[in-house]
């Protein structure tokens, strides 16, 4: 199975590698504006192989993404100092309007994962580009919060002590600031959280709540103010997405996709828990919020409309 990334910066690269340690697919084809920097990401994650799984990794130009039953879309480019955010969205949306076609020119059957930031907006103008080629959104797929999902239960396992894995929650809304946390529904081994912290004499109090809600919320900033960017977390979640869809797995993860109606917002694309599979999102799913967290659902949607919004103005 043919998975073809673009971009190979350290979202596209990392997220090569991490499919090389997984052993997902068979063959990874890289492909960047900059054709050294593909040979040479191609070449040293090759050179990982024998101490994981066999993949046939090579760099590769977009004729070579033919037959790919996935593609990851991870180029772009980065926000200059004292460029705003709507500057930088018409720059990436330039550079998607000549990339994606590329793509679907040469792999009409494959499932585009969006991994660019803003991933919310950058996928919903993948999805417009797709549906020229009669591709339906379903098969577009932004990485959304899986990211932030995975650090939502990571920083709540380590608070509770027990392996996060049987933590279950879910981070929704925009990748980014208004992300929402349903703390509404967590539960931890299928018991509610409220439950579980009264059997292990455990206090959740405002402060620690905050704590977490922040740990989430800015990991982003601390990571790039420490080593300039996040790519690990992202490039492991790429590859779990890539999974579930070469092995149809049908597993529920925060992806993004092109929605009719999100909190009383319409045709907007922010992340909500979705059926992931062979065909790429099979089913999407409106969570039982509270009142606060379906408000801020509405406000986080409401804020990406006006950010697409201004993007087609351009």
């Amino acid at each position: 199975m043919k998975i073809g990334v673009v971009g190979c910066g350290f979202v596209g690269s990392t997220a090569a590698y991490a499919m090389v340690m997984n052993g997902v697919g068979r063959e990874l084809v890289l492909v960047d504006l900059n054709r050294k920097r593909a040979e040479a990401e191609a070449a040293d994650i090759l050179h990982a192989v024998p101490f994981a799984h066999n993949l046939n990794v090579h760099a590769g130009d977009y004729a070579d993404l033919r037959g790919a039953r996935v593609v990851i879309m991870a180029a772009g480019v980065n926000q200059k100092p004292g460029e705003t955010r709507i500057q930088l969205l018409e720059r990436n949306s330039a550079v998607f309007h000549s990339v994606i076609p590329q793509i679907y020119d040469n792999a009409p059957e494959a499932i585009v994962i969006v991994a660019t930031n803003p991933v919310d907006v950058m996928t919903h103008v993948t999805a417009e580009i797709a549906a020229g080629y009669g591709i339906p959104s379903s098969r577009v797929i932004g990485s959304g919060t899986t990211l932030d999902t995975a650090r939502f239960r990571s920083l709540m396992s380590q608070f509770l002590g027990v392996d996060s894995t049987h933590v279950h929650s879910y981070v929704i809304g925009e990748h980014g600031d208004s992300e929402v946390l349903v703390w509404s529904l967590t539960n931890v081994g299928n018991m509610p959280l409220n439950d579980f912290l009264a059997m292990r004499g455990l206090t959740l109090d405002g402060g620690k709540r905050e704590e977490i809600d922040s740990g989430v919320r800015r990991a982003a900033y601390a990571i790039i103010e420490g080593k300039t960017a996040t790519y690990y977390g992202i490039g492991s979640a790429l590859a779990r997405i890539t999974r579930n869809i070469l092995s149809d797995r049908r597993s529920i993860m925060t992806v993004c996709t092109p929605t009719d109606n999100i909190a009383g917002v319409y045709d907007v694309t922010v992340s909500l828990p979705r059926l992931v599979g062979g065909d790429g999102v099979l089913e999407t799913y409106h969570l039982p919020l509270n009142a606060e967290e379906g408000v801020a659902l509405h406000r986080s949607a409401a804020l990406i409309r006006g950010l697409i919004d201004e993007v087609e103005r351009a």
